[in-house]
């Protein structure tokens, strides 16, 4: 039998209680978090999305991440389920719904309103802004991804790639531009408003007011409005959430309820944390220490080789030169010895006119 990340959670909740050890986080205290007032959220109206991507397109621009292989106007892409990762904070996916035309649905960070990602994080590197974004400080994170088992969207996503610098990458519900009074960029870019950015109180209200307008049209329910304890992210849609891939089984509890034991030991962890990673510190910079060292060794030895070879190539050049040098001169002392004989033979052998005393005639002596 198969174990849902949410009952895992909850079984790790449970065997964190015998566990905890001094005052437990804050995060486990058992009052509820309605939301913070006034804060912003997105509507997404499945029915309405014809899967142009565009909103992808927008969301790779306004956070400048690296272009994909294949343009975002290639639609090919949507034969293959896909998920968020570090270079792509949304993507499109489609579903074939039985007996229905082909449907597409946005995924993200969905914003909980009491996140999984921050409820675990015993750093604090997520947290919730009372405007709505779940954000992440890769400052102070220290990279233990209990976040990526946490989240029950399957949202954050890890630069493995990065060695040295590595974060934990996820939509932030473009918070900058929220900041500054502008949408978000895939609300901005969508051509058949299917996305609708604003407070989320009101677009609860707009969601519901749809869907009482055309009950015909609608499934009855808010998808985000309670799920996991509400998230800032909702959704509405005219076919059955699990027919476009979105998870059913979540229950309306939040995160902290599911994980208050587990965060229990939190404190312990905290405490051990440091001795941990100073322990690894030394480890490191006593390793990087040695091999630059055994680096610098090899490096000058084989300088040292590069010249002893170089010195040695020169000698049999050198050598080379002065041998090939008095060959011709060797060469050429013969053609001239050759040359300077053979003219005196052809002087030697050359007739000479013989001398008379006749007078020429008609000339008195």
């Amino acid at each position: 039998m198969s174990l849902s990340r949410r009952s895992f959670l909850f079984g790790l909740g449970a065997a964190g209680t015998g566990l905890a050890v001094g005052k437990t986080a804050s995060a486990s205290t058992g009052k509820e978090f309605t939301g913070y007032p006034d804060s912003y959220g997105v509507l997404h109206d499945i029915s309405r999305c014809v899967g142009c991507r565009q909103c992808e397109g927008a969301c790779n621009t306004v956070n400048d991440l690296d272009a994909p292989e294949k343009p975002f106007t290639d639609t090919s892409v949507l034969d293959t389920k896909r998920r968020t990762g570090q270079e792509s904070f949304t993507v499109v996916n489609r579903f074939e719904p039985k007996g229905k035309r082909p449907h597409f649905a946005k995924i993200q960070c969905n914003h909980c309103q009491e996140p999984a990602c921050a409820s675990v994080c015993f750093v604090r590197a997520f947290k919730k802004s009372p405007e709505g974004p779940v954000v992440y400080n890769p400052d102070i994170c220290v990279g233990c991804r209990y976040c990526m088992v946490a989240c029950p969207f399957d949202v954050p996503a890890y630069e493995y790639d990065k060695a040295f610098s590595p974060r934990v990458r996820k939509c932030t519900m473009c918070a900058p531009r929220i900041a500054e009074g502008k949408l978000p960029g895939c609300v901005e870019a969508c051509p058949k408003e299917a996305l609708v950015f604003g407070k989320r109180d009101d677009l609860l209200a707009l969601a519901k007011e749809r869907i009482k307008k055309h009950p015909g049209r609608y499934i009855d329910h808010v998808y985000g409005e309670k799920e996991m304890g509400g998230t800032a992210w909702l959704y509405i849609s005219d076919v059955p959430f699990e027919e476009v891939g979105m998870r059913t089984d979540l229950g309306s509890k939040s995160a902290p309820a599911l994980t208050s034991g587990a965060l229990g030991v939190v404190p312990m962890v905290v405490g051990l944390w440091p001795v941990f990673l100073t322990g690894m510190y030394g480890m490191t910079k006593r390793r990087e220490k040695v091999a630059a060292q055994d680096q610098k060794v090899a490096v000058t030895a084989a300088v040292q080789e590069a010249e002893a070879k170089a010195a040695q190539e020169l000698e049999v050049c050198r050598a080379k030169a002065k041998t090939d040098q008095e060959k011709a001169l060797a060469k050429a002392d013969k053609e001239r010895e050759a040359a300077i004989a053979k003219a005196l033979e052809e002087a030697a052998t050359k007739e000479v006119p013989p001398e008379t005393d006749e007078t020429p005639h008609g000339e008195e002596a």
